[in-house]
């Protein structure tokens, strides 16, 4: 059986800043989404080199031909060139020192979806009525919480709870993760960035995906965090795997797609 995905993808500015650094990349076999920081200009371009690095690694990790164990390897491996790509235009431009970006991305490899993921955007599974973090946020709050020195509520609320612990930023020491799961039929998938998950619950994401569908997903989601503030960049990605045929689009968003 061919799996695809069937997704739906938007992306926001929120309603407090002026640019998007955010990207996302939907296609039918891999979807993505990366969140830029470093000041405007540099968050823009950080995210648009990682998922436009993406793109161009489809067509090679879509063949057919290739064994699941070189898939893996070639996805997994793009993060560091994704991270040596940053490096080289941060020393070509030195204005942009100091850039960086998340990545959550979802490949389909034959029964199986592989999540490479680095930072704090993420994957949700939704499978059985239920939702599910399929990612690990690389942040200190989500340390401290490893330990046991804070709670889920107090991270939430937490003032520092975006400060990353591993981001693409052109300073090697890597250690992206990269998951193996097995598909069932009608599974979904939610990638975001934090600008969703900073705002509403996981609690609150799910109420919403259990009353809508398809694309009105995401934008029960996008409004539901406009009437909380918004105050980043909100990009969603919601996806449904089938054995169905869909769209050969490959659409990019976001600052990847200025």
């Amino acid at each position: 059986m061919k799996w695809q995905f069937n997704s739906f993808a938007q992306t926001d500015l929120g309603l407090v800043r002026d640019g998007n650094e955010d990207s996302a990349l939907a296609a039918a076999n891999l979807i993505a989404v990366a969140d830029g920081m470093g000041g405007h200009a540099g968050g823009e371009v950080a995210s648009a080199i990682a998922i436009n690095a993406l793109a161009q690694l489809l067509p090679v990790i879509s063949d057919p031909e290739i064994d699941i164990d070189s898939r893996e390897d070639l996805f997994l491996n793009i993060t560091y060139e994704i991270d040596s790509q940053i490096l080289e235009k941060s020393k070509q431009n030195p204005e942009l020192a100091g850039m960086g970006t998340t990545l959550t991305a979802l490949n389909i490899s034959g029964n199986n979806v592989e999540l490479l993921h680095i930072g704090d955007s993420r994957c949700y599974r939704y499978r059985d009525n239920k939702l599910e973090q399929l990612s690990y946020d690389h942040t200190v709050m989500q340390e401290l919480l490893d330990q046991g020195r804070l709670t889920p509520e107090e991270v939430f609320d937490h003032p520092q709870r975006s400060l990353l612990t591993q981001a693409l930023m052109g300073d090697s020491g890597l250690d992206p993760i990269l998951v193996s799961y097995e598909i069932k039929a009608d599974d979904q998938f939610l990638l975001c960035s934090d600008g969703l998950t900073n705002v509403l619950s996981d609690y609150e994401i799910g109420k919403i995906i259990e009353s809508k569908s398809g694309d009105a997903v995401i934008t029960a989601l996008i409004a539901e965090v406009k009437a909380k503030g918004a105050p980043d960049n909100i990009t969603i990605i919601w996806a449904q795997v089938t054995d169905k045929k869909v769209s050969s689009e490959i659409k990019k968003l976001g600052a990847a797609n200025e």
